[in-house]
């Protein structure tokens, strides 16, 4: 399963907010344009995960309702889907500027496992999203970056 975590360095002087509350609501809340957005995303993507929902998944992550996304959706909640996560805490970083950030997250399943992710947060025309989709495929006309080692 690919790593559904992006990891980010965060930048001096960042302001940390949002810390901690449980969810239990079914519904994902919406997830607006507001200072809480990044932290109400993060809240929507456990909702998703929690009912097991590959549309909401799909909503929160931002990405297209397309075959690819569909069958990723599918993995991550095979992975994570269905355990009744409880949210510890939630710290959002806007450590790359208003529009990006990092989003710390602490759960805990109804088993009593922890579960701890780190993801990147985006506002695209003012709805906050989760980037937990990694398999998006390129845009047509477009070139990947090489993973080679650079020759000399």
């Amino acid at each position: 399963m690919p790593a559904t975590v992006a990891a980010l360095a965060f930048a001096s002087g960042c302001s940390s907010h949002d810390a901690g509350a449980e969810s239990s609501s079914s519904s994902a809340p919406s997830v607006s344009a507001s200072s809480d957005g990044a932290r109400e995303a993060v809240v929507a993507y456990v909702n998703a995960l929690n009912t097991r929902s590959t549309a909401e998944l799909i909503e929160v992550g931002g990405v297209k309702n397309e075959k690819w996304s569909r069958r990723e959706a599918e993995r991550i909640l095979a992975d994570k889907g269905g355990r009744g996560w409880k949210i510890k805490d939630v710290q959002v970083e806007h450590d790359m500027g208003p529009d990006t950030g990092s989003a710390r997250l602490m759960a805990e399943d109804k088993a009593g496992k922890g579960m701890r992710d780190t993801f990147t947060v985006t506002r695209e025309k003012g709805t906050w999203h989760v980037v937990v989709f990694t398999q998006q495929p390129a845009q047509p006309g477009k070139e990947s970056a090489s993973t080679d080692e650079p020759r000399s």
